[in-house]
């Protein structure tokens, strides 16, 4: 597959700003959605310089469903006809405070589900009408099974990539391939809290796998490849065993 246009959405994230060199890098032209304007100005700025990229930003609470349409008709007509539409949207709330005030529970779901979810029905249409393109969204290996110290933003991703394979079955017949994309552990400001070990992986790691998954077609992607055997296991494991575990 060849990506002349690509848009990423949660631009300013690691694995995003990691999947953006490398695009920049090969020629493709780039449009880059954010909340911040000031790190999507200092992202594409960089963008421009080092790799004489054509990038067009725009800066918009991505969480608000109301406005996707309209920043997608300004993308189109800025930039053209899009190969590649690349979803890094969320976050990853502290599970004891969600256990302690649903409004936090609301709050990630919001993030890391329906804001998604809204975008995923609005590129889908679009490249539906289309009749080609690769739509992808970061879901994460928390959703294969839900585990006591992280099983709201679990939910969030279980609910993200079930709705993946029901796109993606949807749209084949059309042409239109979906990548539900499930990180391990990353070395991202996200998880700066978190202690390091050989599991986690850098960006640029991530980012060269999601690309070349894109390019062959994948359907689900686990990155690093390890993570579909850790989460095989977890997921054989018997319910009466794994209540008893920390995890």
């Amino acid at each position: 597959m060849t990506i002349k246009n690509a848009l990423i959405i949660g631009a300013s994230s690691a694995i995003a700003q990691a999947v953006a060199r490398r695009l920049a890098s090969r020629g493709t032209a780039l449009v880059l959605w954010s909340r911040s304007a000031a790190r999507l100005e200092i992202i594409a700025a960089d963008l421009r310089v080092k790799y004489d990229a054509k990038v067009f930003v725009e800066a918009f609470d991505l969480n608000d469903a109301s406005l996707h349409q309209a920043a997608l008709d300004r993308a189109l007509a800025a930039q053209g006809p899009i190969d590649l539409a690349l979803i890094c949207h969320g976050n990853l709330p502290d599970q004891s405070a969600c256990e302690k005030d649903f409004a936090i529970v609301e709050q990630a779901f919001r993030i890391n589900c329906l804001g998604p979810l809204s975008l995923l029905t609005v590129l889908g249409n679009y490249f539906e009408s289309q009749g080609r393109g690769c739509l992808a969204a970061i879901s994460s290996v928390a959703g294969d099974r839900g585990r006591q110290s992280n099983y709201v933003y679990g939910t969030t991703k279980a609910a993200l990539s079930t709705f993946l394979a029901g796109l993606r079955n949807r749209l084949y017949p059309k042409g239109v391939r979906v990548l539900t994309i499930k990180p391990g552990f990353v070395d991202t400001p996200m998880t700066a809290h978190l202690k390091k070990s050989p599991l986690f992986a850098a960006p640029n790691k991530v980012a060269l796998d999601i690309i070349r998954a894109v390019e062959t077609g994948a359907c689900v992607l686990y990155t690093p490849w390890f993570w579909h055997w850790i989460m095989l296991i977890i997921r054989l494991i018997p319910e009466k065993i794994f209540r008893k575990l920390k995890m």
